[in-house]
């Protein structure tokens, strides 16, 4: 089948804070959308407020016929389509999927000893909401945090694991 011819997903960019706005549009025009939200805790001088912000303003994801992608920009709230050395950006499916792996709920810790990691390696989430993320490490105090890096978008982002739930890499990956 043809590349043209196949569903992926692409990166839109959105007018300045109108990313959940134009998710729901696009929603109810019939596309598959994904819109990473984290949840964040806000500070006003009266109270605070849980509130759900995009991971990365201004973009959210669509997954579509790469013809289709020109109707996109009737949509109110799309600015444009991200582009890479003039094609469309396609972000695999996996990077997706560590996506919503990097925004499930929060790890426990756990007291125990673990095989030592020096920083810079490969390493597997092989426990918990992060599971099957390969990343690269920094050792720091009681657990690891971990570089995960989206190339089709160029964002890389830092969570925090239990040595618990992480393991060296042997093999190296293609």
């Amino acid at each position: 089948m043809n590349a043209v011819h196949t569903k992926k997903w692409f990166v839109i960019k959105t007018r300045s804070r109108a990313e959940k706005k134009t998710v729901e549009r696009l929603d109810l025009l019939g596309f598959t959308s994904y819109l990473p939200l984290q949840t964040t805790i806000k500070q006003w001088s009266d109270r605070k407020k849980k509130v759900k912000l995009p991971l990365i303003p201004g973009i959210a994801f669509v997954f579509c016929f790469e013809t289709e992608l020109i109707s996109l920009y009737d949509i109110p709230g799309v600015h444009s389509i991200l582009r890479f050395l003039n094609n469309y950006a396609v972000v695999r499916e996996e990077e997706i999927k560590n996506i919503k792996l990097l925004l499930k709920d929060s790890i426990d810790l756990s007291d125990e000893d673990f095989e030592t990691i020096i920083e810079g390696e490969l390493i597997e989430v092989t426990h918990g909401p992060l599971k099957g993320i390969i990343a690269t490490s920094i050792e720091h105090q009681r657990n690891y945090r971990l570089i995960i890096q989206f190339e089709s978008i160029g964002r890389q982002f830092v969570v925090h694991v239990p040595r618990s739930q992480v393991r060296k890499v042997k093999d190296k990956i293609a």
